[in-house]
């Protein structure tokens, strides 16, 4: 469904190590907005539901919801450093349509 690259799994396992709790898993997601139509969407959890997909990255546990899944199949998340900046990027062979800023997409 998903993927990860290890840098990104590096990163975000580093950047829940600084929180306090410590999240038990990350869930990425897509909602409704942007100029595009759908946002992707990152964010700690400390719980998830039974109708999630659940999976594991080198340790580190992904959670997915159902409605986001099939906007997500095939997805590839890498973390890249550029002079213009750093930030986690989402590679959708799926997606259709780009608006100019590159924060949402239309699938």
């Amino acid at each position: 469904m998903i993927n990860l690259t290890p840098v990104a799994t590096t990163k975000i396992k580093e950047i829940m190590s600084m929180q306090n709790p410590s999240p038990v898993a990350l869930r990425i997601g897509v909602v409704g907005g942007g100029c595009s139509g759908f946002q992707y969407h990152m964010a700690f959890e400390n719980q998830s539901s039974d109708a999630d997909n659940v999976l594991e990255f080198e340790g580190l546990k992904v959670v997915v919801d159902q409605m986001s899944s099939m906007y997500l199949e095939g997805v590839e998340v890498d973390y890249v450093e550029s002079l213009e900046g750093a930030g986690f990027k989402f590679n959708n062979p799926n997606v259709k349509s780009t608006c100019g800023c590159g924060s949402s997409f239309s699938a």
